[in-house]
């Protein structure tokens, strides 16, 4: 496995589903001894909302970040906080150096704008760490441009534990590997 292959998305329409599966595999890392940093989204859980966004949880201190605003910005419909991303963001940066994996929630149209997340996704890359992260279709060209080489990843427990033990034994060949998953959890997870 190449060093590109460090870095892997999650190629899926983005939604509840598929951040409860980055929320999944991060606790059996974690429970496998993997020290994981980085943050994962959960919805606001409001009604007829155009946009989900609600917070940014943080992997390892388990703190939430809102990233969500009251009312949403004349120019568009969405009630993403940009600068609450960008701050959630700005915190993990000093929890990269000592992590094994890093599992940033999405690459979305912040990030490729150059703002948001991009910073944890930079300081990742710059230190070598395995990075993992979703991708929608709208936002796939600018992930390539970011991360040319990156390996493409489908929505399935058993794909994200396949790379996980490939990317450990490789930068850490004493590690044990994430339990194997029984055939119910080799499912999708319903995100596509």
């Amino acid at each position: 496995m190449n060093a590109a292959a460090n870095i892997a998305a999650i190629a899926a329409e983005q939604g509840v589903a598929l951040q409860a599966l980055l929320a999944e595999v991060v606790a059996a890392w974690r429970a496998a001894g993997a020290n994981v940093v980085g943050v994962t989204a959960e919805t606001h859980g409001l009604p007829d909302r155009t946009c989900g966004a609600g917070y940014l949880r943080d992997i390892a201190s388990g703190k939430p970040y809102s990233i969500y605003l009251d009312v949403a910005p004349s120019h568009t419909s969405c009630h993403l906080d940009n600068a609450g991303v960008a701050h959630a963001g700005a915190l993990i940066v000093d929890q990269i150096a000592a992590a094994d994996v890093v599992v940033l929630n999405k690459f979305g149209k912040l990030e490729a704008m150059g703002e948001g997340l991009l910073p944890a996704f930079a300081a990742a890359i710059a230190a070598g760490k395995p990075l993992l992260t979703t991708v929608s279709d709208n936002h796939r060209k600018a992930w390539q441009s970011f991360a040319p080489g990156a390996v493409v990843l489908a929505a399935k427990k058993a794909t994200l534990s396949d790379w996980w033990n490939a990317t450990a034994r490789r930068d850490h060949p004493g590690r044990n590997a994430v339990r194997p998953l029984a055939v119910s959890e080799t499912s999708s997870t319903g995100a596509s």
